[in-house]
């Protein structure tokens, strides 16, 4: 038994009666409307005998195009194309045949006008009644459920795509109340039977009429105004949803199901970055890339950049085996091809690495391999020093070693009056590099970029607090007053990307991170988005400041001044400079010291010397701390402090 309650396929067979139904049901129309619709007039033996013709050649044609074997239910436009062939076919086949035959006999003496109308009849029955069934369906399956009540943001042509999405789809009980649109000269007009209005009156009918959903179908919201519109639905209990971007739609379309929840990361990113791909082009374009680092959050995405301005080589380094793996495959199902090489290497190996610039002599370097992990590199300066500072000095070398062109080093806001061992050591690897950029006798352009967070980079807070959510909380924030600033991975990289490319050599360019972010009010807003009430469903507890944490980041220190470039989110950054024989001095005791640094008393004088090579470098919050003191008379003589 067939149960349409139980929503069970119906035999194909079926189908086919149906069909062939339809069609004589169309042929006996077509001729009542020739008749004049006057039963006495019709040849009721030559009826016969064209139903006959008809139920033969349609059951072939049927059988052959397999146009009744779609599941009715879910009936769409290829069905339509399938059918409107398939009666086509027929009707031509019956055309050939009453012809013919009319040199013989007067038996079938169909005229044209009757097979034309047949035509068009049989179509047209044969897309309603499946039409009608789909409804039918639909209704049958959601006639008990209570209806969504969905009002969508933006009445332009993805407003008017997601409304024909939701109301087609079966599986959808919901009912359109509204379109919201900025734009004031659609206002008080209709959509296809919503009206149209205006943020602050969908306020006013919100707090009179329950609303389920708001989907956003706007591309070209500005960030402050998503924002807003997302704390009034968290504020009203209405779930805000937005439509996926264009470039994830299947083949043009997209389904409701590709309607995604609103994530922190669409409320945080800002306008889009608009970037100069030509220049960048020009200087990339078959040329060999070195990005090391490369299975890191920046270092992949960097790789994933590149790939568009269509380098000969792209060399990926990096020491974590699997993550190198993992993007290795992701590039493999690429539709654009780059040749790309994996090269699994530690970055202070100086032998592997010298083996790595030897055979592949490459033209630009992107600098992205470092620690990065404020506590850990706390607890271990001799690995922070090693990594950070070494590692990039042996890289920094062979740059210039094998004459690469560019040579690009990703740094950090941490580098700025570091209060850790982490950020001092990106700030000395910012020293070196641009010691070495003030030598006359190097061709290779160094070039640093420094900003803050990015958002979902590995180890993040946001991916911490999604992981802690999951979970059931509590959500851990050190401090309640801790700001961050963020960006977005691909807008940092696409930056990182610009400034290398208008670098001429000893520039540190510091990146526009925004407004920074209060990490506490950025935890009470995840914990809303995923539908729950900060400290009643999920709580929020503060630990304290981590080892070498400070409650806000800064990109610039009180000495440093900067220069405007072309791009207005990238500006040059006037550091205090030292002369490279002074540093490579500092570097060799660094080196001596790292070799040594087995107990924390070593460790303790290795982070002396970074203090001293780094003045403004003050521990926050650590064991540290106790080397500050005897450091500030040399510290307020070279800031000119009284």
């Amino acid at each position: 038994m067939f149960k349409i309650k139980n929503f069970s396929i119906v035999p194909k067979f079926v189908i086919l009666l149906l069909d062939l139904g339809a069609t004589v049901t169309a042929l006996f129309i077509a001729i009542l409307i020739q008749q004049n619709v006057a039963l006495r007039a019709i040849n009721w033996d030559h009826v016969v005998n064209s139903i006959f013709l008809i139920l033969l050649v349609n059951s072939l044609v049927f059988t052959t195009t397999k146009s009744y074997t779609g599941i009715v239910r879910y009936t769409g436009v290829q069905d339509a194309v399938r059918i409107a062939a398939a009666v086509a076919m027929s009707s031509f086949i019956i055309l050939v045949i009453n012809t013919v035959a009319l040199g013989y006999s007067t038996i079938l003496s169909l005229t044209t006008l009757v097979i034309t109308l047949y035509t068009v009849f049989t179509f047209l029955f044969l897309i309603s009644y499946r039409v009608l069934v789909k409804y039918l369906f639909a209704y049958a399956k959601n006639y008990k459920m209570k209806k969504k009540s969905v009002v969508i943001f933006g009445a332009g042509d993805t407003g008017v795509a997601t409304q024909r999405v939701l109301e087609n789809d079966g599986q959808s009980n919901i009912q359109i109340v509204a379109f919201i649109d900025d734009d004031k000269k659609k206002g008080s007009k209709n959509l296809n039977g919503a009206p149209i209005m205006t943020f602050a009156a969908f306020k006013e009918l919100a707090n009179v009429q329950p609303i389920d959903e708001l989907i956003i179908a706007s591309y070209s919201l500005p960030t402050k105004r998503k924002n807003e519109i997302v704390d009034f639905c968290l504020d009203h209990d209405i779930k805000a949803l937005s439509v996926p971007p264009y470039s994830k739609w299947a083949e043009g379309k997209f389904t409701s199901r590709q309607l995604q929840s609103i994530k922190i990361e669409d409320l945080l990113e800002r306008d889009p970055i608009v970037i100069n791909n030509n220049q960048i082009r020009s200087q990339i374009k078959g040329k060999r890339v070195l990005v090391t680092g490369a299975a890191g959050s920046i270092g992949s995405e960097i790789v994933r950049q590149l790939i568009s301005y269509a380098p000969e080589m792209i060399i990926m380094c990096d020491q974590a085996e699997t993550p190198l793996h993992h993007i290795e495959l992701e590039l493999q199902e690429l539709s654009i091809r780059v040749n790309c090489v994996s090269f699994l290497a530690d970055i202070t190996n100086e032998k592997r690495m010298d083996g790595l610039f030897e055979t592949f002599k490459p033209h630009y370097v992107y600098h992205a391999a470092a620690y990065k992990h404020v506590p850990m590199m706390e607890l271990c300066p001799t690995e922070a020093v090693r990594n950070n500072v070494i590692g990039s000095k042996i890289v920094a070398d062979l740059a210039v070693k094998y004459h690469a062109e560019r040579f690009v080093m990703i740094s950090t806001d941490k580098a700025v009056n570091p209060t850790n061992v982490m950020g001092a050591s990106k700030r000395m690897a910012e020293i070196y590099v641009q010691g070495l950029s003030n030598e006359k006798n190097i061709t290779t352009k160094f070039i640093t970029t420094r900003f803050g967070n990015v958002l979902g980079s590995n180890g993040s807070v946001i991916n911490r607090f999604k992981d802690q959510i999951e979970k059931g909380g509590p959500l851990t924030v050190t401090h309640p007053n801790i700001t961050r600033y963020f960006m977005t991975i691909p807008e940092a990289c696409q930056l990182v990307l610009e400034a290398g490319s208008m670098g001429n050599g000893g520039e540190i360019f510091v990146f526009d991170m925004g407004q920074p972010v209060a990490i506490a009010e950025l935890a009470k807003k995840m914990i809303r988005l995923y539908g729950m009430i900060p400290n009643i469903d999920i709580n929020i507890t503060y630990s304290g400041l981590r080892p070498g944490e400070k409650l806000y980041e800064e990109l610039l220190n009180d000495a440093e001044n900067t220069l405007a470039t072309y791009h207005d989110k990238i500006l040059i950054a006037k550091v205090r400079e030292v002369a490279l024989a002074s540093i490579n001095e500092s570097f060799n005791d660094l080196r001596l010291l790292v070799t040594s640094a087995s107990k924390v008393s070593n460790e303790m004088e290795l982070v002396g010397k970074m203090k001293e090579l780094v003045p403004e470098y003050i521990s926050n919050n650590s064991i540290f701390e106790r080397l500050d003191p005897s450091l500030q008379t040399k510290i307020l003589d070279m800031t000119g402090g009284g």
